[in-house]
């Protein structure tokens, strides 16, 4: 289903893209998971799993970067520290057509912190504005920064203001701050994503102190509720990472809502649209659990999500599963709908 975008399509509906979007998330943000989201909002800003930069390289590009045309308004998010390999990476992405260039300064886990990227780099502001900066000579569009409000014993008051000023300084304009610390040793990244205090207060500090720069919030939003109650109390924009994933059909249904769009889609419309998807996917020699793994959450909170999911879970990796597969798991929701109506 790989299809290289080589010009971006000028669409009035990615103004304003950041006002709501979905976290990059490693073996999950796929182009498969994407694909199925972007049924549910037109708007919002997609984001690709972190991709390292020698990756990028020397690795099978096609398969790292490729991604189809429906996916729009989409970013790639690299992981890296060497400005040379960041600007080499940022090169060979550019025929993909992104909307978004995205360096990684927020993931805590231990295999990024021994290639010294990711949230590590909180600690070498200087180093991440090179990079930065190496990532602007070459790039035809935005490059942004995904941060923390800083790792370990920094004080957050006093890193993190700094560490806008310094990359800001090197040319990026766009921020996405996850308002929580990282903690480098004694925590799991599971962990991270949960222990550390959120401190939204200090991000809206931030917006007020840089009020020329955009700055998006990222930690511990699960309900649009939440996304909208941010976006009026003055932040530029809202990233939704595990809720958007685990419950799509109640964070990225209605998301539209928030650039003033009309009502969201129906799940059981966004299923039948992306049956076709899955059988070019089948047809090519896909697996149908490669793109439903993504779906299970769908339905979540509404009768017969179990049955949905334990049909998909249990069926979607056996040989020869398809469309059949999916339809007897969309009629266990619709079977529940029909007697809760009746």
């Amino acid at each position: 289903m790989a299809t290289r975008t080589l010009m971006k399509p000028a669409n009035a509906l990615f103004s304003g893209a950041h006002r709501l979007s979905v976290a990059p998330m490693m073996d999950w943000t796929d182009r498969h998971c994407r694909y199925f989201h972007r049924l549910m909002t037109r708007r919002a800003m997609l984001y690709t799993e972190m991709v390292t930069a020698p990756a990028v390289i020397h690795g099978p590009r096609e398969r790292l970067l490729g991604y189809g045309d429906a996916e729009h308004p989409v970013a790639l998010q690299l992981g890296g520290s060497d400005p040379a390999e960041l600007r080499a990476a940022v090169r060979a992405a550019l025929p993909y057509g992104y909307d978004e260039i995205n360096l990684n300064v927020g993931c805590p886990s231990d295999r990024v912190q021994s290639g010294c990227f990711g949230a590590v780099l909180m600690e070498r502001p200087a180093l991440v504005a090179e990079c930065v900066a190496a990532m602007i000579e070459v790039a035809d569009v935005p490059v942004t920064v995904k941060c923390r409000i800083g790792v370990d014993d920094q004080n957050p008051e006093e890193v993190l203001p700094d560490f806008l000023h310094r990359v800001s300084v090197a040319g990026v304009r766009h921020f996405v701050i996850h308002a929580r610390k990282a903690w480098l040793q004694g925590l799991s990244p599971k962990e991270n994503r949960e222990i550390p205090p959120l401190d939204y207060d200090l991000v809206r500090r931030m917006k007020a102190e840089f009020p020329h720069l955009t700055i998006c919030i990222n930690g511990g939003i699960t309900t649009l509720d939440q996304a909208r109650a941010l976006l009026e109390a003055g932040l530029d924009g809202v990233m939704i990472g595990r809720a958007a994933y685990h419950e799509p059909g109640s964070v990225l249904i209605g998301a539209d809502a928030l650039w003033g769009d009309g009502a969201g889609r129906d799940a059981f419309a966004v299923v039948e649209e992306m049956k076709p998807y899955i059988a070019a996917h089948l047809a090519g020699g896909g697996r149908l659990h490669q793109i439903t793994r993504h779906m299970l959450g769908l339905f979540h909170g509404r009768p017969g999500a179990r049955g949905w999911r334990r049909v998909l879970s249990e069926g979607a990796s056996r040989e020869g599963a398809g469309l059949a597969l999916l339809d007897a798991a969309l009629a266990e929701v619709a079977g529940q709908a029909a007697l809760a109506g009746g």
